[in-house]
């Protein structure tokens, strides 16, 4: 799958999950597929939890975070020594 059409499993929609990214617009976040991640959950038990969810939901999440992390910009404002 094209990392466009994994992104576009990411939705977001002030009238879901007020407005968080989640995944094909159901009410699953991607901060909830992260934090489960981060917290030692497998993909496979997330699918098993979420029935609805695919592998490449989870891939999608993953994609997601990656961009936005990859836009971070840090400035050295210094000391002013």
């Amino acid at each position: 799958m094209v990392m466009r059409e994994l992104l576009d499993r990411i939705t977001i929609n002030p009238d879901v999950m007020i407005g968080k990214p989640t995944i094909r617009g159901l009410r699953i976040t991607v901060e909830q597929i992260l934090k489960a991640l981060a917290d030692g959950i497998t993909a496979q038990e997330l699918i098993e939890d979420y029935p609805e969810l695919e592998i490449e939901d989870i891939k999608a999440a993953l994609l997601y975070a990656t961009e936005l992390v990859s836009e971070e910009q840090v400035f050295n404002v210094g000391t002013g020594v």
